[in-house]
């Protein structure tokens, strides 16, 4: 419903913990038309550029099934993330439709970013979820129009059940397959991909529980790993399949603490590292500091938390920048706040 264009803002907040610059990319302070900003999602495109994607919640900070006017907009960086362009619209709908939980994956053989997210048209059919992406294939400068995925990642029966792409990003295994999560809180988590670039999408049949917003990475030997927000636990949950998705291995992560919010996980290589890193908030009752673990052993054993931030915070989706360091884009503050930052990886897997 409206296009939105503010200033860079730069925050140096006092419980930041590695020393480089907090940019906050989206506060609705500095438009009395917004809301609030809500659900980050970050990816490098092929070129280098970043590209940042995020809910424009107008009249409310309301979820997708509450709010009549949510838009996706974006921002991009072409320095690795040291300055950003102004923000423009790439999904809005009429007043009473909304578009909301943008995620992305980056198909690296067709150079296609894939912007997915869910719809739905408040007036007409409430609580009804519809499933749709966007595409580039110019790094981020131009956007197709919606194409709308439902029946092909949906099961019968599942039309009026309460169900979401996960918001974040997906990925692209060895082999070109594409990968990502859909929740459907009455019947599980769900992988859904494509083996043709998008052309046409597929669901897998057996869910991963216990299990709410999810992410998917390909372990080296092409096992897939799912990490798993679980709510009222305490921590979070990891599922691995080495059949793609036809059965699954359940593991409780009882020293990954969460309250039970939306994380982020990434396959990092550069230098001959071959790491895994997982964000996510460190305390089971909060949604207040943010850290971020490593792993060697694909997921086995995770590092101590390095501290990102000791505030209020919650969803947060990294990526790996082309000078190396890692990217993280997260919500902060009481959702006032949407906060880039970029982390070296040495002090991500230093034991200091």
């Amino acid at each position: 419903m409206k296009k939105t264009i503010f200033l860079l803002t730069i925050l140096f907040i006092c419980c930041e913990t590695q020393k480089s610059e907090m940019i906050d990319l989206f506060n609705a302070d500095n438009d009395p038309n917004v809301s609030c900003y809500r659900i980050p999602s970050i990816i490098t495109a092929v070129n280098g550029d970043l590209i940042a994607m995020i809910d424009e919640r107008v009249p409310s900070c309301g979820d997708l099934k509450w709010s009549r006017d949510i838009n996706i907009v974006m921002r991009k960086s072409f320095d690795n993330g040291k300055t950003w362009a102004d923000i423009e619209t790439v999904v809005d709908y009429p007043l009473g439709q909304s578009a909301s939980d943008p995620s992305m994956i980056l198909d690296k053989k067709t150079k296609t970013i894939f912007m997915f997210y869910n719809y739905m048209d408040l007036d007409n059919e409430k609580d009804i979820y519809n499933l749709r992406f966007k595409k580039s294939v110019d790094n981020g400068k131009s956007w197709s129009e919606s194409i709308d995925i439902t029946d092909q990642i949906s099961k019968i029966g599942w039309e009026k059940d309460f169900k979401f792409i996960t918001s974040g990003r997906g990925i692209q295994t060895q082999d070109g397959t594409l990968l990502h999560c859909l929740v459907n809180l009455q019947k599980g988590t769900h992988v859904f991909g494509s083996n043709d670039n998008g052309n046409t999408w597929f669901i897998t049949e057996t869910p991963t529980s216990p299990g709410d917003e999810s992410k998917i990475i390909e372990l080296n030997d092409g096992r897939w790993m799912v990490n798993s927000r679980v709510n009222n636990l305490g921590y979070r949950y990891s599922h691995i399949s080495d059949d793609n998705g036809k059965s699954w291995i359940s593991k409780k992560e009882e020293s990954i603490i969460d309250p039970g919010c939306n994380g982020s996980i990434l396959k990092y290589n550069f230098n001959n590292k071959n790491i895994l890193l997982l964000t996510n908030i460190n305390n089971q009752n909060e949604r207040k500091e943010i850290v971020i673990r490593h792993s060697e052993d694909e997921g086995v054993n995770w590092s101590n938390p390095k501290v990102i931030y000791e505030g209020e915070a919650a969803y947060s989706s990294i990526t790996q920048l082309n000078n190396g360091n890692v990217g993280i884009f997260y919500e902060a503050n009481n959702y006032t706040s949407n906060i880039f930052k970029s982390l070296s990886i040495d002090w991500i897997i230093s034991s200091e």
